[in-house]
């Protein structure tokens, strides 16, 4: 009987536990910009829309380049989603700064990879994403550069330098 009684309270002492206030899912409450929200709807019009690309990748100093259509823009675009700064561990460590034409929310925290990251708008559409993120540890550290600018380019730098290795140097870059 004890046993009954103890399985049976267990669930609602769960749900006494729950707080009404926190959002249901971490993702709903958005402090900052969307960038994983508009890189997503982006994808979706750029797979609907299916431009041809002219992609250029260099490591160091070989490069290679072709036109194509691009299969899966979620993909492609990856990185820039990936960089999104509302994550809930991130709340309030950003700095944010506004203008007419643009927000800009940084960090110096050494734990947040994303230091910046810049929205240039003009009548509520963005025209340029530029995003800057480092990481680094005793044997590794990278720098990256990420920018959007819709229907028109999107580029991907990055420097890259592991210990006793020789540094790299990456770009990807897409015209539409």
């Amino acid at each position: 009987m004890k046993k009954n009684t103890l399985l049976l309270s267990l669930p609602l002492f769960l749900l006494a536990c729950q707080s009404k206030d926190a959002p249901a899912d971490h993702q709903t409450a958005r402090h900052y910009f969307d960038l994983k929200g508009y890189i997503s709807k982006e994808a979706s019009r750029l797979n609907e829309k299916h431009p041809s690309v002219s992609k250029a990748v260099m490591v160091n100093q070989t490069a290679e380049s072709k036109k194509v259509t691009i299969a899966d823009w979620n993909k492609e675009l990856s990185a820039f989603s990936d960089a999104d700064i509302n994550k809930s561990a991130w709340q309030g460590v950003f700095k944010v700064t506004r203008t007419n034409n643009q927000d800009l929310y940084t960090s110096d925290n050494e734990k947040v990879p994303v230091q910046s990251l810049l929205i240039q708008h003009s009548n509520g559409h963005v025209k340029q994403i530029r995003i800057l993120i480092r990481n680094s540890n005793l044997l590794y550290s990278s720098n990256d550069t990420l920018s959007y600018y819709p229907d028109s380019l999107y580029e991907i730098r990055k420097t890259q330098r592991i210990k006793l290795l020789n540094e790299k140097k990456y770009r990807i870059t897409g015209k539409f």
